[in-house]
């Protein structure tokens, strides 16, 4: 499938899937929709609940892009993380390369070798990227996540269900609704009625959020305690 880096409205860059029309983030903006989605309605919430050490499943590790600006609000507000990313399709270092998240960020030289870090950590094995950040990436299918009160937030980031239905049914979010501890947080900027259906059916409260730029809604689970 080919796959080319382009530019993003914010400045900011992402990969386009051309047989798909497919984006790994929005186009109306990558790090804007991170922060959005990521932080402001999953981070912010699950440091109020759960307070300064907080473990966390990205379904998608992708870019790495999520993770990165992760690592950054971890260091900047003393938050000791363990984050675990999923991802089936790793992306090509001659792709993560190209992408310029840490000059968009302003980040220190320190921090910008970080995010080469987080993509050269090794695959199945827990490493700690700084003292305070604990980083495993497993390469698995998501529907093999078999994670048991697990997870206290989820950034739920797979391609869209326009290319993927399969990734945003009810089977997937029951897997979802076990990761989470009671009171766990799952966000994704999806916003369509399917989706909330079946997070709902599997015990999910559901709440609908104002969508970063070009989006005008997204959703927020959380499992009940």
């Amino acid at each position: 499938m080919e796959r080319k880096i382009i530019k993003t409205a914010d400045g900011s860059v992402t990969i386009y899937l051309k047989e798909w029309d497919e984006h790994y983030h929005s186009r109306h903006g990558a790090i804007q929709e991170a922060f959005h989605v990521f932080i402001g309605m999953g981070w912010n919430l699950a440091l109020e609940n759960f307070g300064k050490q907080l473990r966390i499943m990205e379904i998608g590790f992708g870019t790495g892009l999520n993770a990165f600006i992760t690592l950054l609000e971890a260091e900047k507000e003393g938050v000791e993380v363990t984050y675990t990313g999923v991802e089936a399709y790793p992306v090509e270092e001659a792709e993560w390369k190209q992408l310029n998240y840490a000059e968009q960020l302003s980040a220190t030289p320190g921090q910008s070798a970080l995010f080469e870090k987080l993509h050269r950590a090794s695959w199945e094995q827990e490493q700690e990227i700084t003292p305070g950040f604990l980083l495993n990436k497993r390469k698995q299918f998501f529907n093999d996540i078999t994670d048991q009160d697990a997870f206290d937030l989820i950034y739920f980031d797979a391609f869209g269900a326009r290319v993927q239905p399969e990734l945003w049914e009810e089977s997937i979010f029951q897997k979802m609704y076990e990761a989470l501890v009671p009171g766990g947080i799952l966000v994704t900027y999806a916003a369509k009625g399917s989706v909330r259906r079946a997070m709902k059916a599997v015990g999910f409260g559901v709440e609908k959020l104002p969508g970063p730029p070009g989006k005008r809604e997204m959703l927020r689970a959380i499992k009940p305690k």
